[in-house]
């Protein structure tokens, strides 16, 4: 069954009933089985007392659904919306609902060893109390990421506060600092910015805002932090014991994430997926944006893990949603999420070789009937839309090959040549009522959005974008989907509400080495308004042994390793703990300085603030 592409909520409604099998209750059975206890109310606050995490406004969804979500999320909100602590097998416990991922906890010999400690300090704490309150204050033995995603490593200090970190180790797969640190940091801003939308940072919790985001509710907002790996997992098979705990590990780099693994427990029958198979689809291109991740690769690791464990596990989990129980089940849920990202790559690839686009191929791809009647395999979280055309970039890039499209107008001049062309704006807004009133909200947005671009204060465009946007969100299956369209709605309607959370934090900022700090430095540098200047400052730090030349000119912040004969403008002495405040800020303390005291202020002088609050719908 074919899904309209323009329709009326009703006729969504209609459709998804005899789409889909609302029927089955197993998933409901699977999210309530093993459970243990709850709170009342999952509210967690911050020591000065801001909320950062609150199942309260979720109460709403019970029943069916109403007309302004579209059912099969509204099905799935209810699902990701129950909260506590939850055996998977004897020995291995998850806190569910704590935060947009889960914590898993796996009881060894002394204490227990934690797996992904959701994304903020706070959220965490309070998952390790409820897990304690009912297994003992066992001492946590053992730290695993499963993969560079803040949601599985920022709340570390709040399983392991201060200085009992010490001595425990710290597993993660190889690369996964680098990546950590440059995803949250390089377009940290840019990717919290579009985030907020993605989320639904400020949206009302209800059936007219937002009601989850299909991999959980939503993310936490207290404190991000990150203890450092001592650990690294490198291959295949490599196999480690913590506390007493075996573990098998599976290398999944450039899957969900670009350091990845997963892990079995061979004495629990256990397999972890890390975030490769979960109950939706998945995101080959985040919204709040990424870089394009590989299907390919990652439907090569499901069928590995398939391999390599199959015959012998009982249960799969993972660290969102709810596991999935008995060998035959869980290879089956394996097998279909594996086919799935297998057959979004090879058939985007087979119709990009036949001359379609990525709009195209995402209007006339089709899943096939097992598939399609999964529900984890449902877009609640990624779609099959932005999927393929994020496939088609990642093998062709953002050129379609219609010379039409190689030198566009940026959005503003377009807009204003296109209201122009099409007789005005009034003209087009009273042309795109009737394209709303017959349900054309997807044609009705994308005309309104070129009067808003070519005139920000035109009231009735403003209004009407606004009101095909609630449209589109009130329709839309994916979660993130629902929550970009209501945000944007929301921002035309009150204005913007910048960048309510930062993922970046002191900890990630202390990770950085030398040469990923004069990078964060070099994407900053204003080149138009430092085309003259020229300066070189050299960097020794004293506890590495290191020297490194930093040299402004034409625009361009480059650093070196290698000896320069002529001398710099300034030296700077300090060790690497004080290089990201003294580069940063300017702050002279702790260091020496050598030559012209007033370079390391001109080369600071080349950088730029960034915007948090950069428009998206206006311009």
């Amino acid at each position: 069954m074919s899904e309209p592409a323009s329709r009326t909520i009703e006729a969504q409604h209609e459709y998804l009933s005899k789409a889909l099998p609302f029927h089955d209750r197993q998933d409901f059975e699977d999210a309530q089985r093993g459970f243990v206890a709850a709170l009342d109310r999952t509210l967690v606050h911050t020591s000065e007392g801001r909320v950062v995490w609150d199942s309260e406004p979720y109460r709403f969804l019970t029943g069916d659904a109403p007309a302004t979500v579209n059912p099969s999320l509204w099905r799935q909100s209810q699902l990701t919306a129950m909260h506590g602590l939850f055996e998977v097998v004897p020995g291995i416990f998850q806190v569910r609902g704590f935060d947009l991922s889960n914590i898993t906890f796996v009881e060894g010999e002394r204490g227990v060893i934690v797996i992904d400690p959701l994304i903020s300090v706070e959220t965490a704490a309070a998952a390790i109390a409820l897990y304690r309150a009912h297994r003992g204050d066992r001492p946590v033995t053992g730290l695993i990421y499963t993969h560079s995603h803040v949601d599985h490593f920022g709340g570390a200090r709040g399983v392991l506060p201060g200085d009992t970190a010490d001595g425990v180790p710290v597993l993660a797969p190889a690369g996964f600092v680098e990546h950590a640190v440059r995803e949250n940091v390089y377009a940290g801003t840019a990717m919290a910015r579009r985030a907020a939308y993605m989320y639904g940072a400020v949206l009302p919790r209800g059936p007219q805002g937002q009601v989850g985001a299909g991999l959980g509710q939503t993310n936490s907002t207290g404190t991000i932090t990150l203890i450092p790996p001592t650990l690294e997992i490198t291959h295949t098979g490599q196999e480690e014991t913590v506390d007493g705990v075996r573990m098998v590990f599976q290398m999944a780099p450039g899957s969900e994430a670009p350091a990845e693994m997963h892990f079995y427990f061979p004495d629990h029958r256990a397999l972890c997926l890390a975030e490769n198979a979960v109950h939706n689809l998945h995101n080959l291109l985040t919204l709040r944006g990424a870089e394009v991740r590989d299907p390919h690769a990652w439907a090569g690791y499901l069928t590995d893990a398939v391999d390599m464990f199959g015959a012998d596990l009982e249960v799969v989990f993972a660290s969102h949603h709810w596991p999935t129980w008995g060998r035959e089940r869980a290879v089956e849920f394996l097998l279909l999420q594996r086919d799935l990202y297998a057959y979004l790559h090879d058939q985007t690839v087979r119709m990009l070789n036949i001359g379609l686009t990525g709009p195209e191929i995402a209007e006339a791809i089709q899943l096939p009937p097992a598939l399609e009647q999964a529900w984890h395999a449902r877009g609640y979280y990624g779609s099959v839309s932005h999927n393929v055309k994020a496939v088609y970039q990642r093998y062709l890039g953002w050129y379609d090959g219609n010379p039409a499209h190689l030198w566009p107008h940026p959005p503003v001049e377009a807009a204003r040549r296109y209201v122009e062309f099409m007789g005005g704006a009034d003209a087009v807004v009273d042309k795109t009522r009737a394209s709303l009133a017959a349900g054309d909200f997807r044609w009705a947005a994308e005309v309104l959005n070129h009067v808003v671009f070519a005139e920000p204060e035109h009231a009735a465009a403003r209004a009407l974008l606004a009101g095909a946007y609630e449209q589109l969100g009130y329709g839309s299956e994916n979660g993130t989907w629902r929550c970009v369209y209501l945000s944007a709605a929301h921002e035309l309607r009150h204005g913007g509400f910048g960048t309510p959370v930062s993922t970046s934090s002191g900890d990630l900022i202390s990770q950085l080495t030398p040469e990923q700090l004069f990078d964060t430095m070099a994407i900053r540098v204003d080149g138009p308004r430092c085309w003259d200047e020229r300066v070189t400052v050299d960097v020794l730090l004293t506890d590495l042994g290191r020297r490194y030349r930093l040299t402004l000119r034409n625009g361009v912040l480059t650093y070196t390793a290698a000896s320069r004969p002529e001398p710099a403008d300034a030296s700077l002495i300090l060790t690497s703990a004080v290089l990201p405040l003294a580069l940063t800020t300017g702050d002279a303390a702790g260091v020496t300085v050598d030559g012209d005291r007033a370079a390391l202020g001109r080369l600071l002088a080349a950088l730029s603030e960034p915007d948090p609050d950069f428009a998206i719908v206006t311009p």
